[in-house]
């Protein structure tokens, strides 16, 4: 097996190929994650985001797709950029901080993205948990265009348990209906685990990502049944009739629906923000990052009066796998991150050109 190393020295990196089986156009470039994390900040810099907020977002950004969760990685740099540059978004703002109760933190983003909110009220949080063992933190006016994990996951490796929910751009059906009312509405939950990684659950309210679905598209290839439906309300294999005015339906028939309806509310309306079919892109045309709101709330299991939480969690874990389940959630996430950490991360060397070109050109 080959194992490619990779140095970015200056503004140009030096890759070397991995060509495993590949033809040369599809050859895979495996990119060191510092480097990779360096060059999305300039992108993110040079479209008019703050130094600090450009960090953020290329950690963020780099991250998934380092971890495999590539719908969510270098895929949404373009959906980035057109937001950016059309003023859809505020790449500068400066989120307001406000605690209104010992445990309740309003944020408002003021319509910059939501990593950057979220890492401004990191102080904020940690009092509240200090002082009362749970921090509940309502943001609004943000925008949120990546995966849920890198919220929570940060607080599992501190002893504490996260959970988030987020709306987005009305995309999916409610149960039985025809057009959409909903956003994807992902919930995302994290928790310590003893002697292991901490379990870390991400997952949209919708049958598939909106991600996934424009992948498919990309691909040309059909969607599983129950995906979704078409403009006009019936359903659709097609990613494109899906994409193009047709909209995803819940998981789980009625059921998810009313998990999708939930995050809406939590997310939402007791936010303060705006509901997902209220989002209107007006005259920025080709703008794709969601205004939303996100709900997190994070809990000191010690304060439940058990100090043995995290070998409860492991205990629960080994039974599931004991049972016959083949793996827990975000396992994979891991195996895909100690991968790209020792062999760095894997980009098409198409996909690396068009990052140093946006970075250099701003095209």
């Amino acid at each position: 097996m080959s194992t490619p190393t990779q140095l970015f020295r200056g503004d140009q990196p030096q890759v070397q190929l991995a060509m495993t089986g590949m033809t040369a156009e599809h050859a895979e470039i495996r990119v060191d994650f510092h480097a990779l994390k360096s060059l999305l900040s300039d992108i993110f810099s040079r479209y008019g985001t703050s130094p600090s907020t450009a960090d953020i977002l290329a950690a963020n950004c780099a991250g998934c797709e380092r971890d495999g969760a590539i719908s969510h990685g270098i895929f949404r740099i373009p959906g980035y950029v057109a937001s950016l540059r059309t003023g859809w978004v505020d790449g500068t703002a400066v989120p307001d901080i406000v605690g209104v109760s010992p445990s309740f933190i309003r944020v408002d983003a003021r319509n910059g993205f939501a990593q950057p909110a979220l890492a401004a009220a990191a102080r904020a949080i940690d009092g509240a948990v200090e002082s009362t063992g749970v921090a509940i933190v309502a943001t609004r006016n943000s925008h949120h265009f990546s995966a849920l994990w890198p919220d929570v996951e940060p607080f599992a490796r501190r002893g504490l348990v996260a959970i988030s929910f987020v709306n987005g751009l009305a995309n999916v059906v409610p149960h039985g209906g025809r057009s959409p009312v909903y956003g994807t509405n992902p919930m995302a939950f994290a928790t310590p685990v003893a002697g292991a990684e901490p379990l870390v659950v991400d997952q949209a309210t919708s049958v598939m990502a909106n991600g996934e679905v424009r992948l498919h598209a990309l691909a040309n290839t059909p969607l599983p049944p129950g995906t979704g439906v078409d403009s006009d309300g019936n359903p659709s294999t097609d990613p494109h009739a899906v994409l193009a005015g047709g909209a995803l339906n819940a998981f789980g028939g009625y059921k998810g629906s009313s998990i999708a309806l939930m995050v809406e509310l939590m997310a939402g309306a007791l936010t303060g923000g705006q509901l997902s079919f209220e989002n209107d892109f007006g005259d920025c045309v080709g703008a794709q990052t969601p205004k939303a709101g996100q709900l997190l709330i994070v809990i000191d299991p010690r304060r439940g009066g058990n100090s043995q939480f995290a070998q409860r969690v492991a205990l629960l874990c080994g039974r599931l796998l004991d049972a016959g389940q083949e793996r827990l959630p975000g396992e994979r996430r891991y195996r895909n991150r100690a991968n790209a950490e020792r062999f760095g991360v894997p980009i098409s060397e198409e996909k690396l050109f068009h990052l140093k070109a946006l970075a250099a050109n701003g095209t």
